[in-house]
């Protein structure tokens, strides 16, 4: 099935609105996140049978003419054979709509895909294993492609198939007043639960080209670096490559002001009754009051979420309206949080509750909506460990050091306004007002230097990325997120 392609002048994106409904749709909208669960784990034990089976007949000198059928991976093979088996081990299926299981075996499609390829070597990151079943506490979500999907005219509802008419938590003009101009089309719909229990209806649409917003303001600071960092005063440190400190941001902590609440929380559920007894090792009912405690555990973290969430919102819609040219650094921010275990958990938390990657997903989109352009710096760019004065290295820099102080010229400033003014200068290779086009490559920064002696790890990226580096690949390079593509 060929992907679907945004519209030249379109762009891509999603409109979440929480929902209040009623008793019956609660359970309605269980049963389809239900349904998706059970189709997903249905055709995942016969693919695994059917893998079984063939490895089983080989073993015993059976021809592959001979061997059992195999079971194909894409979403159209394994759609035909579940309306096949339907009947006889869901009976039940006509309760749902035929979205639910679509949901479910489009997830099996795209993990089966994915664990292929990760073993071919075709696929980047780290290597994917063979999908899981899907325990009764996972996430519950369901999409809808086809049916009734609309914004109702009051712009306090929303439909959906065999669900019905559902009243929303909040106003949803801002997607209906754009689907009445004629400049929304809703693609999909998906529902979901999250752990506060409330359910949440996410649209899919691709809307005309956005604009900069008349009153907003304008910076007279038209390229700047964004550096990133832990510290409850410096979540995001924005400044120019002339060494203006434009902004500083600081890191909301909700995850740690919430620690003395769930700890509090997670000892309560720990004496109570609950699906699983240690000292016998064996499943069992859980307690009403340990349900309790673990959904009231649930609206903490969800809480500390949607603070964290309100927070980078802001803080990255500012950035890609007021200014021209935006560099942000690439982190690992998984490898960040993979050494160490417990001799560094309190800098794992505090990275989690950061959410480094985040800040630049959202530049990545929001800069195409906003006609800004956004520069991602390469992974092993030293921005903290370079002056911006001289251009001089400091490879032992550890986090503990705050201010940096070149060993070179004697520059003591603010590490953190450091590495953004190396970063602003990253882009200066860009002309001003000059939409990126696709697939264009790297970016040489100005001040780059590239030192006789091979450099060392320390000196890419050191310890702070926490990934194994390749000495070559150290360089002054930034990578530019292409304008005008799909997200």
């Amino acid at each position: 099935m060929a992907r679907f392609e945004v519209p030249d002048g379109w762009v891509a994106q999603a409109y979440r609105f929480a929902l209040d409904p009623t008793p019956g749709q609660v359970r309605s909208l269980a049963s389809h996140a239900g349904a998706a669960r059970f189709a997903h784990n249905h055709m995942l034990a016969l693919v695994k049978a059917v893998m079984d089976q063939r490895v089983a007949e080989r073993s015993y000198g059976i021809t592959e003419n001979e061997l059992t059928p195999s079971q194909g991976w894409s979403l159209a093979s394994l759609r035909k054979t579940w309306n096949v088996r339907k009947g006889e081990y869901a009976p039940w299926w006509a309760e749902n709509s035929k979205e639910a299981y679509n949901t479910g075996l489009d997830a099996l499609a795209r993990g089966l895909d994915a664990w292929s390829r990760s073993r071919k070597g075709e696929r980047a990151g780290k290597a994917v294993g063979f999908p899981r079943f899907k325990t009764s506490r996972a996430r519950r979500s369901a999409r809808f492609t086809t049916g009734s999907i609309r914004v109702e005219t009051d712009r306090h509802h929303v439909t959906l198939p065999r669900v019905g008419t559902i009243k929303a938590h909040e106003s949803t003009r801002k997607l209906a007043r754009r689907i009445e101009a004629g400049t929304a089309r809703v693609l999909s719909a998906t529902v979901t639960q999250d752990s506060a229990g409330r359910w949440c209806c996410s649209f899919q649409t691709i809307v005309q080209a956005k604009a900069r917003c008349g009153h907003a303001p304008r910076s007279a600071y038209p390229v700047v670096g964004v550096d990133v960092g832990v510290k409850a005063d410096s979540l995001l440190v924005v400044a120019t490559g002339a060494g203006t400190e434009i902004s500083r941001v600081p890191a909301p902590k909700s995850l740690t002001a919430a620690q003395a609440r769930l700890r509090a929380l997670q000892r309560k559920a720990a004496r109570q009754h609950g699906p699983y007894d240690p000292s016998m090792r064996t499943k069992r009912q859980p307690s009403k009051r340990w349900q309790k405690t673990q959904a009231r555990i649930g609206k903490t973290h969800a809480r500390a979420a949607n603070v964290r969430r309100d927070v980078l919102h802001k803080a990255t819609t500012a950035l890609a309206q007021q200014h021209q040219v935006v560099v942000v650094e690439t982190l690992n921010a998984s490898g960040m949080r993979s050494a160490g275990g417990a001799y560094k958990k309190g800098l794992n938390r505090a990275l989690a509750d950061a959410a480094l990657a985040e800040i630049r997903r959202m530049l990545a989109y929001k800069t195409r909506w906003y006609g800004s352009t956004l520069v991602e710096a390469d992974r092993y760019y030293p921005s903290s460990k370079m002056c911006s004065a001289c251009g001089g290295r400091k490879p032992n820099l550890t986090l503990a050091d705050r201010p940096y102080v070149c060993e070179h010229c004697g520059l003591i400033i603010d590490r953190d306004r450091n590495a953004a003014i190396n970063l602003a200068r990253l882009s200066d290779t860009h002309t001003l007002g000059e939409q990126s086009p696709a697939d264009s490559g790297s970016v040489a920064g100005r001040g780059a230097t590239r030192e006789t002696e091979p450099a060392r790890a320390g000196d890419a990226g050191g310890r702070e990325a926490s990934t194994p580096h390749n000495p070559s690949r150290v360089g002054q390079t930034g990578t530019v997120v292409p304008q005008g593509t799909a997200a």
